[in-house]
């Protein structure tokens, strides 16, 4: 089975609401949470289990996919991993489990969010809305040339990344898998090149809200991103400054 759902910004069309899947077991939240996400302007589907959830999106393209870890005979965490072997649809994690090792295997594994119960169903909305944007390319913080025009298009190390499709591409041309947190920390380093950026502020400026803003969670993202951008070989562009915190030391080129 091959899932591929059309991401689109929930702000393209007040005609075509963005369809979100919530996977929660528990049926009086669900029925609360799928009700708030509904009053926010959401199309939104249900599924208590994970075979439930297969079955919806088989059927259904979806936007976004709102994922409790503690499902029943599996759990969310082995979910995600087969989803994202078939679809790079954005997940939010929701769970009981709101320890800094759960949200740090979140952030290890890719979600775009991870949120801990009990949560304001506002909050969850807000944050909906938020990965829903960044998967979308809307608020992106674009730069502006002399001209007044979009500044799209910057380089780095024989590095391509593309602001408006939020894409980044490899020296050889091929397309490198972001998720949307690692895609706005890199856009974060590169709207910021050779200065030292801390913990806090890195957080502040990508707008990235998975888990909370310690000093691991970011570390993972800075990590993973890191990854990626030796996979080509060579040093990553991304150093440590010990004691304050992260700089882009790549020259960075705006067409």
């Amino acid at each position: 089975m091959t899932l591929a759902p059309t991401l689109r910004s929930p702000y393209d069309s007040m005609m075509t609401p963005p369809t979100i899947l919530l996977v929660e077991d528990d049926g009086a939240l669900r029925t609360l949470t799928a009700r708030a996400l509904r009053q926010s302007g959401f199309n939104v589907l249900t599924a208590a289990t994970g075979a439930e959830m297969w079955v919806t999106l088989k059927e259904t393209p979806v936007q976004l996919i709102v994922l409790d870890i503690m499902l029943p005979g599996t759990s969310g965490f082995d979910l995600f991993r087969k989803l994202r072997r078939e679809s790079d649809v954005p997940i939010i994690f929701v769970s009981a489990r709101g320890s800094e090792e759960d949200r740090v295997l979140g952030l290890e594994l890719g979600a775009d969010d991870y949120l801990a119960k009990p949560f304001s169903t506002r909050e969850l909305a807000a944050r909906v809305s938020a990965v829903l944007r960044r998967g979308g390319g809307s608020e992106t913080g674009m730069d502006t040339g002399a001209d007044g025009r979009a500044t799209d298009v910057i380089r780095f190390d024989g590095w391509q990344v593309s602001l408006a499709r939020r894409e980044l591409r490899s020296s050889s041309g091929a397309i490198v898998d972001l998720t949307g947190a690692e895609f706005d920390l890199l856009s974060t380093f590169l709207g910021y090149p050779q200065r030292v950026l801390g913990r806090e502020r890195l957080m502040e400026l990508s707008r990235s809200r998975i888990g909370d803003s310690s000093d691991r969670s970011i570390d993972v993202l800075v990590s993973r991103l890191r990854r990626k951008l030796q996979a080509e070989g060579g040093e990553p562009p991304i150093i440590t400054v010990r004691g304050v915190g992260y700089m882009f030391k790549a020259e960075v080129t705006r067409d």
